[in-house]
C-alpha cells in the first residue's frame, strides 16, 4: 500500500515492524501473557497511525528516530483498544482480519489483561524516547493519555456501547473521540518529536482532526457500499454515509479534505508525505462515492 504513496512510507512501516517485534522480543512477563499480546500487537495491519508519526515528524524537519518510541506508543495503544472492543461485553467480535480475535484464541480473562499490558507497555515506549527534551517528552505524554482516556478512545467507546449516536451529530462525536483521537496524537507527537511550535502543533492538530474524520467516513463508505451489495440495512450497521446519503458524504469528505490542505498550507507543508497521504485517502473515498453512483 505505502510503497504506491511514496517508498519512504513503506520503509516507515518496515521500521515500526522492526521495532514492534524488537519490543515483544524484551517481554518479561508470564509465558502466556505475552503471547496474548504478542499475537495482538504483531499481527497483520498497516501500522497507519505510527506511521503517519513519522511522517509528520518527517514533514517537519525531525528526526524519525526521536518519533519512533513515540509511533510505536500509539500501535500499542490501538492494538489494546482492538482487544478491548472485540470483547463480549464490547462489540463481543469472533474475528479481525480473518483470524480468531485474542478472547477468542486466548480466553476472555487474559484478553483483559493482555489489553492491560499493551496500555502499560504504550507509556513505557513513550518514555523510551529519551533524545526528546524532558518538556517535549511531558508534552507527547499528555497527548498520549488525552487520546486514549476518557476524552478520546475510552470515551468515545463508552458512546459506542450506550447507543448514543444515532443522528449525524452524535455520530461525529463518537468517531472523534473514538477513531479520530489517535489520528491527531499521531500527526501532533510527530510535531512534538520534531520541536514544533504550540501553534505550528495546534494546526498539525486540525490536519489530524480532519484526517481522522476523513479516515471514518472512508471507512463507513466501504461499509455502507458492502451492506448495499447484500441488501443489509439491520438497525446496528447505521453509520455515518447512510445517515447522510451518499451525495452529502461526498459534500462531507471534500469540505474535511479543504480543512487538512488549510492546515497543511498554515504549516507551509504543500508537497510531502502528508500531502500524499492525505491525497491517497481522498481518492479512495471518491472512488466509493462514483462507485455508489453507479
Amino acid at each position: 500500500m505505502y510503497g504506491e504513496i511514496d517508498p519512504l512510507l513503506e520503509r516507515f512501516q518496515r521500521d515500526v515492524e522492526r521495532a514492534l517485534q524488537e519490543r515483544a522480543d524484551g517481554w518479561r512477563g508470564p509465558a502466556p501473557l505475552r503471547d496474548a499480546m504478542a499475537y495482538a500487537l504483531l499481527g497483520a495491519g498497516k501500522r497507519l497511525r505510527p506511521v503517519l508519526c513519522l511522517a509528520a515528524a518527517s514533514a517537519c524537519g525531525g528526526r524519525v528516530e526521536s518519533a519512533l518510541p513515540l509511533a510505536l506508543a500509539l500501535e500499542h495503544l490501538h492494538a489494546y483498544s482492538l482487544v478491548h472492543d472485540d470483547l463480549p461485553a464490547m462489540d463481543n467480535d469472533l474475528l479481525r482480519r480473518g483470524l480468531p480475535t485474542v478472547h477468542v484464541r486466548y480466553g476472555e480473562a487474559l484478553a483483559i489483561l493482555a489489553g492491560d499490558a499493551l496500555h502499560d507497555e504504550a507509556y513505557r515506549a513513550a518514555l523510551d524516547a529519551k533524545d526528546l527534551h524532558p518538556e517535549l517528552r511531558c508534552a507527547a505524554l499528555e497527548e498520549i493519555q488525552a487520546a486514549a482516556g476518557q476524552r478520546g478512545m475510552v470515551g468515545g467507546q463508552v458512546l459506542d456501547i450506550e447507543g448514543v449516536a444515532r443522528d449525524v451529530p452524535a455520530f461525529r462525536e463518537m468517531h472523534s473521540l473514538k477513531t479520530g483521537a489517535l489520528f491527531r496524537a499521531a500527526l501532533v507527537l510527530g510535531a512534538i518529536s520534531a520541536g514544533m511550535s504550540l501553534a505550528q502543533r495546534e494546526a498539525m492538530a486540525v490536519f489530524g482532526d480532519a484526517f481522522g474524520a476523513l479516515f471514518q467516513l472512508v471507512d463507513d463508505m466501504e461499509d455502507a457500499l458492502e451492506a448495499s451489495e447484500h441488501q443489509q440495512r439491520a438497525e446496528e450497521e447505521v453509520n455515518l454515509v447512510l445517515l447522510l446519503g451518499w451525495a452529502e458524504a461526498e459534500v462531507e469528505l471534500r469540505r474535511q479534505q479543504q480543512v487538512a490542505e488549510d492546515a497543511l498550507v498554515r504549516l507551509a507543508l504543500c508537497d510531502g508525505l502528508l500531502n500524499k497521504l492525505l491525497a491517497w485517502l481522498c481518492r479512495r473515498g471518491l472512488a466509493h462515492c462514483s462507485r455508489a453512483r453507479g
